[in-house]
Formats: structure tokens, C-alpha cells, sequence
């Protein structure tokens, strides 16, 4: 049986995206309107397109239109996906793989392999493979599953150790492969003819099916393309090093993601509760909760670490650069918020030593290893100081609920009468952001009242 879909539409690296890219012919073409693309666009088959800015008009369209599909499905509650049929649609295949590169080369260009920019790019690619894999029927996908695969591993006798970059990257975690005698286990001939006569009670094609299948062998296959991905970035990145002057295009679009990433965390904020969406905003320590102003003023030795770390730092990021996790329920990095960490070094980070400075005995100059533990909180991994590079080796953490203050920290928490009906000190400082924003105006407005007489 002969695959319907070019292994380009799934694998833009792959032989067949390479031969699309050659073809292509002079670079400039990537900015001239094109009939064949904007007809497969406006043709394909749940396609909506209320106005002319919905379509793509040439390879350079094309390629925001992917980053911009990826930002809106991440961040907009009110995403609508027929929008962006048109990127699922197999007869785009030509012009997807040449936007793809286009991407990766802007991004490798300007940005390089550590930027908020590489990392959306390495993310797009794997929820748009995804996605498209599920627009597939059944036969289709297997084939095509199994297809890239052969052409990137040899699916037998295969070595743990071939997937080291996907482990340390976390890409792929080896609890969701079976290995035997160090070898990672994906064909079922290669399944059955190990471990057929092992298993008691089931049947062995059974259980290949529940514990590899289709499911592990696509995981395996979009984790590789994403690295991949991620490695051509690299490679782009430090060919630029050596060039004078890059591509004024690629650099054009690079601009333009930046600002497609930036307007997605701006534009697709959604309402506290509180007087609309809270916006990140310079912090005002005069809306901090009992709880968090007890801290600042500095801990005594017996619960200096915990408020720290474990408290105070989660608080002080999220207030300071996104405040409105718990409303909006979509999970970011401190980079999609603060891309160049300048507010992290600037703002944070003060705070947050000021308060360690107060404690008794001063945290850091006692325990100068929780200066790693802090920034692990952060995100960033252990190490010394935060750095984009090490981003996403640790959880951003959230800050602590009201009760688990009560639980683990019970000496924090003198609630004050604006507590009530409050889960979690950061919706606390939300609530009184709008309150002593309104006071301010009150007083400010009194005083030029008295002014005036």
C-alpha cells in the first residue's frame, strides 16, 4: 500500500523536505504572492475566513500563520481552530515545509537555540504534528508513523543510550519505553520473538499493543523531530556566527515572531474577577497579604527556608510577571513572560534577597546553597544564577495555597479580614491591587481638592 502523505507534512527534515527545499529556486520568491497557495487555503475543507487577513499570500504569510496557530491554541480561550484548517490540509505539504525553514532559520539567525523563540518553534512543530497525525485515518497514520521512523532508527537493536540528547532534555522520560538488556523495544516482531514465551495469561500481541503500539512509536517519532528540529536551529545559529550579514528577510520574520509571541500573552489574558485582567505591573508591596509582608520583614532561623524558597520566591515571580495564572490555567515559562530575564534580575530577585538578608541569621550568608534551590523554583535548574540556557530543567513553581501556608508554614498565617473567601495569597494581592489602585485616586483626588482651596 502506497502512503497517501508525503513524510514532509509530518517531517519537514526528512528526504522529501529536503528535495521541497531545493526546488524552491531563488529565495526572494518567499515574499511574491502565490495563486496555488491561497487556493489550497480558501479550498480546504472546514476552512472559515471571514477577512482577507486570514490568508496567507506567500511563503513568509504561511510560516507566522504557524507560529500564530501555536500561540492562539496555547493561550486564547476562544481559539478558533477553522481559522487555521488550512494547515491540516495535506496539499499545503510544499509550501509548509518551506515556511518550517523559515522559521527555524529567522529563529536560529536572531534568537539562537536558548531563546523563548527556539523553544516555541520546537513546541509548534510537535503539537502541529500531533495534530495533524489525528486528522488521519487509522492506516494512514500507521503507515506514515512507521515510515519516518525506519528512516530515522533502526526500530530493532536499538541502544538506550541513541535517545541520551531526548533524556537530558526531557523531551523523552525512559519510563515510557520498554527496554530489555538496554535495548529500547518498539517493533512488535521484535517484541513478541523477546518476550512471547515470558508472558503467562495474555496474549503476547495483546500486550504489545497495551504497552508500545502505536502510541510510543509516535511518541518516539514527534520527540525525534522536535529534537531534530531543535539541533537545525543550533546548526543555523552558528553558521550565522561566521556570516557578516544575515538575510534581511529572515530577520524581518524573526522581528515578527517575536511580536506574534509577545501579543499572545498581552492580548489573550482573561478576567480575575476583580475589575478585568490583571496585567503584570510593577509590584505594590502595599497589597501584599499578611502572610507575604511577615516574610519580607524577615524570618527568624526556624522557618527561614521554607518562606524563602518554597513561599516567598513562587509569590514575588508570579505577582511581578504573571499574576493571572490561576485565571488564565495556561502554564508558561518566566522567559514567554520576561524574555530577556531583566525583570527577573532587576525586580525579582531584589526582593526576594532583601528579604533573605533580614532573616536571623541572614539566609544566604548561612546557607548559600539555597541561592540554587531558589533559582530551581524558578525554573531554571540548579544552578547558580538564572539563566535562559537552563530554563524548563525545573518546574516554575506556583505559589502555595492558602492552606498549605496553614499546613507547612501555620506561623505566616494571621489572616486579616480581607482573607476571607481567599484560596491563595496571590489571589489575595489581585484583589487588592484594584482596591488600593482606587484608594490612590481617592487620596490623590482629595489632596488636589485641598490644593485648590
Amino acid at each position: 500500500m502506497n502512503i497517501m502523505v508525503s513524510a514532509a507534512f509530518i517531517n519537514p527534515l526528512s528526504d522529501e523536505g529536503e528535495i521541497i527545499v531545493r526546488e524552491l529556486g531563488d529565495f526572494e520568491r518567499v515574499l511574491s504572492d502565490n495563486d496555488d497557495l491561497m487556493q489550497i487555503v480558501t479550498e480546504s475543507r472546514s476552512q472559515e475566513l471571514s477577512d482577507d487577513s486570514l490568508i496567507p499570500h506567500n511563503y513568509v504569510d504561511l510560516a507566522i500563520k504557524r507560529i500564530e496557530w501555536y500561540a492562539k491554541k496555547k493561550n486564547d480561550r476562544n481559539f478558533d481552530h477553522k481559522q487555521y484548517d488550512f494547515l491540516f490540509n495535506t496539499e499545503i505539504v510544499k509550501f509548509d515545509v518551506i515556511a518550517f525553514y523559515l522559521l527555524c532559520q529567522a529563529v536560529g539567525v536572531k534568537y539562537g537555540p536558548n531563546s523563548r523563540e527556539s523553544r516555541v518553534m520546537v513546541e509548534s512543530q510537535g503539537k502541529l504534528i500531533e495534530n495533524r497525525l489525528g486528522k488521519l485515518s487509522k492506516n494512514e497514520r500507521g503507515e506514515i508513523v512507521t515510515n519516518i521512523l525506519n528512516s530515522l532508527i533502526s526500530t530493532t537493536h536499538l541502544k538506550w543510550t541513541f535517545f541520551e540528547d531526548l533524556i537530558s532534555t526531557k523531551k523523552l522520560k525512559l519510563h515510557d519505553l520498554i527496554l530489555d538488556k538496554g535495548e529500547i523495544i518498539l517493533d512488535r516482531e521484535d517484541f513478541l520473538e523477546r518476550f512471547s514465551n515470558k508472558i503467562q495469561g495474555r496474549k503476547p500481541e495483546k500486550m504489545y499493543e497495551a504497552l508500545i503500539g502505536d502510541r510510543i512509536k509516535e511518541l518516539v517519532m514527534i520527540k525525534m523531530v522536535m529534537q531534530n528540529t531543535e539541533n537545525y536551529i543550533l546548526k543555523v545559529g552558528e553558521i550565522s556566527e561566521r556570516e557578516i550579514e544575515p538575510n534581511p528577510i529572515l530577520l524581518k520574520l524573526a522581528d515578527k515572531i517575536s511580536e506574534v509571541l509577545a501579543a499572545s500573552v498581552q492580548s489573550y489574558g482573561f478576567g480575575s474577577g476583580y475589575g478585568g485582567s490583571v496585567k503584570a505591573s510593577v509590584l505594590n508591596p502595599k497589597a501584599f497579604p499578611p502572610c507575604v509582608k511577615k516574610v519580607m520583614e524577615g524570618m527568624k532561623s526556624g522557618g527561614r527556608n521554607d518562606a524563602i524558597i518554597m513561599f516567598l520566591t513562587p509569590f514575588i515571580s508570579y505577582a511581578r510577571l504573571y499574576p493571572s495564572v490561576f485565571s488564565e490555567n495556561v502554564t508558561k515559562q518566566i522567559s514567554d513572560v520576561d524574555p530577556t530575564l531583566l525583570i527577573v534580575q532587576n525586580e525579582v530577585l531584589p526582593l526576594i534577597f532583601g528579604a533573605a538578608e533580614r532573616c536571623s541569621p541572614p539566609l544566604f550568608e548561612d546557607q548559600p546553597q539555597d541561592k540554587v534551590n531558589l533559582n530551581a523554583k524558578l525554573g531554571f535548574g540548579m544552578h547558580q544564577k538564572p539563566e535562559l540556557k537552563n530554563e524548563g530543567e525545573t518546574t516554575w513553581y506556583t505559589p502555595m495555597s492558602c492552606e498549605k501556608v496553614k499546613i507547612h508554614l501555620p506561623s505566616l498565617c494571621k489572616p486579616d479580614e480581607n482573607c476571607k473567601k481567599i484560596g491563595n495569597p496571590l489571589s489575595y494581592y489581585n484583589r487588592m491591587i484594584w482596591k488600593v489602585k482606587k484608594e490612590s485616586k481617592a487620596e490623590s483626588a482629595a489632596e488636589q481638592k485641598d490644593d485648590k482651596r
